[in-house]
């Protein structure tokens, strides 16, 4: 069975004050082709179909278009689940009636696990659908007490699902949450993911999802393998922060053998604009020659490695890159510390060394020993004519 892993569209997202709705409508369309030339068994959708929990129209508009084509052009089943932007109730509105196309959907949880099998020439597929849910309401549902994170209550809920599972069938879970290997730090994370806890109650041991032939995971927003390689983050859809600006966006294209090993590639689906951190002094960045290189619609962030200040930066830079979204100066955390420092003490220290802190706090770089020396001329000489 082929199966096209997905999740994190997040439709309706705002960007540093730019919708990205449009450039979803194209990645979608990307998607919808890649489905055709695949002919998969199903289009899976791990969680976040929205950025929030009441989308904006547009966005709605967006999902009808995409889920028209994939299931009543293309004849290909969907399943999605909640992820924590979505509101559970909205997603599952209506989703018995839209069985019959295609389209099943797990938006709440309420102890009991979706589960839909589809059918291959080997026999039958188990999907079990676990939507986000917030381990206090999992605790309540079990009555549990032991459940006081998001580990312990997907043990319980994964527990449940082993009571029933066959084992000589093959299994797919798709599930919503931060699974990671506990004790590596090989997890790529961004700063786009909305945490869903505090204190590490959010982390999920992957080790919960071996007795799946295949996990397919959502929230975090990079494509990656968890522990195994058939537990897999397929990663979102686009670029959604610039901390993602190396990422390879796409889509995760899994094929269950007879036995249901799983083999796994990644298909990239190419932006309509990228999103890319340029850097260098501004004259470079607006030279025809520097920019032509690529394509001056991306959404960038600029970083700025001039000396002194700048009149208007970000009205040049516009002028080339219209879709800009910020920028910033090399050794900004020095520029800020400095900023900070320089009023400490100062009725101690000399006026070579306030300017000293001030050369600093403007250009992020210490003055060389041949400009204090400039410096330390000058203040002598202006403090002589008695200024």
């Amino acid at each position: 069975m082929k199966i096209i892993h997905t999740a994190d569209w997040h439709l309706g997202k705002i960007v540093n004050e730019f919708s990205m709705v449009d450039d979803q409508k194209y990645i979608l369309d990307s998607l919808v082709e890649l489905i055709k030339d695949e002919k998969p068994d199903a289009l899976v959708i791990a969680g976040d179909l929205y950025d929030r929990s009441i989308p904006p129209v547009e966005a709605v508009e967006l999902l009808d278009e995409v889920f028209c084509r994939i299931l009543l052009e293309l004849k290909t089943p969907v399943l999605v689940i909640a992820g924590n932007h979505d509101g559970p109730e909205r997603i599952s509105f209506a989703s018995k009636l839209l069985i019959n196309n295609g389209l099943y959907i797990a938006g709440t949880f309420d102890g009991i696990v979706k589960k839909v099998t589809l059918m291959d020439t080997y026999g039958p597929v188990n999907f079990y659908m676990l939507p986000y849910t917030d381990p206090r309401q999992v605790k309540n549902i079990y009555s549990d007490d032991a459940i006081t994170g998001h580990d312990s209550a997907f043990k319980r809920v994964i527990g449940d699902i082993g009571k029933s599972m066959s084992q000589s069938e093959r299994n797919v879970l798709v599930a919503h949450g931060y699974v990671t290997k506990m004790g590596s730090e090989d997890i790529v994370t961004s700063d786009s993911e909305r945490p869903l806890s505090i204190g590490g109650t959010d982390l999920v041991d992957y080790e919960n999802f071996t007795c799946f032939n295949y996990t397919a995971l959502g929230h975090l927003h990079g494509p990656q393998r968890v522990g195994l390689d058939n537990i897999r983050y397929s990663g979102s859809i686009l670029k959604y922060s610039f901390s993602e600006a190396n990422h390879k966006k796409g889509a995760t294209v899994v094929e269950l053998g007879a036995d249901g090993t799983a083999e796994i590639s990644h298909r990239e689906l190419l932006p309509k604009r990228d999103m890319r951190v340029i850097k260098g002094p501004i004259n470079s960045l607006i030279d025809p020659e520097v920019y032509s290189q690529g394509n001056t619609n991306d959404y960038v962030f600029a970083c700025l490695t001039d000396k002194g200040e700048l009149v208007d930066p970000i009205s040049k830079l516009r002028a080339v890159y219209p879709n800009i979204m910020g920028l910033g100066r090399e050794n900004n955390e020095v520029h800020e510390q400095s900023r900070t420092s320089a009023s400490e003490g100062y009725k101690n220290k000399s006026k070579g060394e306030l300017f000293d802190e001030f050369f600093l706090s403007i250009n992020g770089t210490p003055l060389s020993d041949e400009g204090k020396n400039i410096i330390n001329d000058v203040v002598e000489e202006v403090t002589r004519e008695g200024y």
